[in-house]
């Protein structure tokens, strides 16, 4: 196998293991996360780290032990995931909807763990009330605003109103929290993060002027969390910063040596000098092509090399620009760097770690958990 530098991805470290899998590089990984959190500690920002990007109860973990105060979610199922591996500080970063269903499932949850839900309309507030959740001691509410990427949330010079709107209500109400996405795209980070800042302090203006204290303004991003504002900024949620992806690498975030995380390949064809063909297409890397990423994944180890065309299990690699000595051959395995980790890691039931002393394999605990 092709490496970069290092032996991180050699062929002998991963024997044994039927091609393709996801392979994590356990030193790599231990670093990303204490260089995290020791960013953060430095700055007096508190880390949630957003655990959809791994979904792995053993990341989790590490993450914990670092010094991150909990963890943030996407969905009440992946929620659950961790609820049941002990851990009990859970944001469900997103405007959760209620129904009688998930209502019963959130109650249940508050059973071990502490619980806080994003809300961004008076409809979500209402639905919470109407299925018996509002008065819960360890349930907690944060409003979402909207800080450029107009998504959800909703305007920050209304997000008194609603919480005052919901803690009428009997909702307790934490604080505010933002997503700074559009902090993916090449150059945005500084401005991403500034859009970040500006979008929290007007929603706890909004806040004071309801009488209302505001003492968590939560935000973050992966490429833009270390510009964050720490005079608003209270809390931030990165996710992919744990294993880094092609997306990192394109937009400056990360180096190849910060990618803890790799689809380890066979190159099973190859028809034409100018092209060959790997084991791993769509449903191990996943289809996920941002216009700042140059194909479907980075090929370690191979200058030149671009991933141009994937099918379910196919991924086209054109190697028109590959000095002939580095073309790998067929049957050599490669490591490709997965343009975006979360989608990847959700099409994989286990991920198979390496590092100097250990071999094991940590499952997806949290894998398909989508509501």
């Amino acid at each position: 196998m092709h490496a970069v530098n290092d032996e991180r991805w050699s062929s002998e470290r991963w024997q044994g293991i039927a091609t393709p899998f996801l392979a994590v590089d356990g030193p790599t990984l231990r670093r990303n996360v204490a260089r995290a959190q020791a960013l953060c500690d430095d700055r007096g920002l508190l880390l949630r780290p957003h655990v959809k990007t791994h979904k792995i109860i053993e990341m989790a973990r590490l993450q914990m032990d670092a010094g991150a105060r909990g963890l943030t979610l996407a969905t009440v199922g992946e929620a659950e995931s961790f609820a049941q591996a002990g851990f009990d500080d859970l944001f469900v970063a997103y405007p959760v909807l209620t129904t009688r269903a998930v209502a019963d499932r959130v109650q249940r949850l508050l059973e071990t763990a502490d619980v806080t839900l994003g809300i961004d309309s008076r409809e979500g507030v209402d639905a919470l009330v109407r299925h018996g959740l509002a008065a819960h001691p360890r349930l907690s509410v944060l409003v979402e605003v909207e800080c450029g990427l107009r998504r959800t949330g909703a305007v920050p010079e209304e997000a008194g109103r609603l919480a005052a709107y919901a803690a009428e209500r009997g909702l307790s109400v934490g604080g505010v929290f933002t997503f700074p996405g559009q902090a993916y795209a090449v150059g945005a980070a500084k401005s991403a993060a500034a859009d970040e800042a500006r979008a929290l302090s007007r929603a706890a203006d909004a806040f004071a002027a309801e009488g209302l204290q505001c003492a968590i303004r939560s935000g973050g991003a992966t490429p833009s969390y270390e510009a964050t504002d720490t005079a608003v900024v209270t809390e931030t949620r990165p996710g992919v910063y744990v294993f880094q992806d092609a997306q990192q690498v394109a937009l400056g975030t990360a180096t190849p040596d910060d990618v803890a995380l790799a689809v380890i390949a066979t190159v099973v064809s190859a028809p034409t000098p100018d092209r060959v063909v790997l084991d791993a297409g769509s449903k191990v890397l996943a289809a996920d092509r941002p216009s700042y990423v140059d194909g479907h994944g980075l090929l370690l180890g191979v200058p030149g090399a671009r991933i141009d065309r994937i099918w379910e299990h196919h991924g086209v690699v054109d190697v028109s620009g590959v000095d002939a000595g580095r073309v790998p051959q067929v049957g050599e395995r490669v490591a490709v760097v997965p343009n975006h980790a979360c989608t990847a890691i959700n099409l994989a039931d286990r991920v198979q770690v390496r590092g100097e002393a250990e071999s094991t394999t940590w499952d997806v605990a949290a894998r398909g958990k989508n509501g």
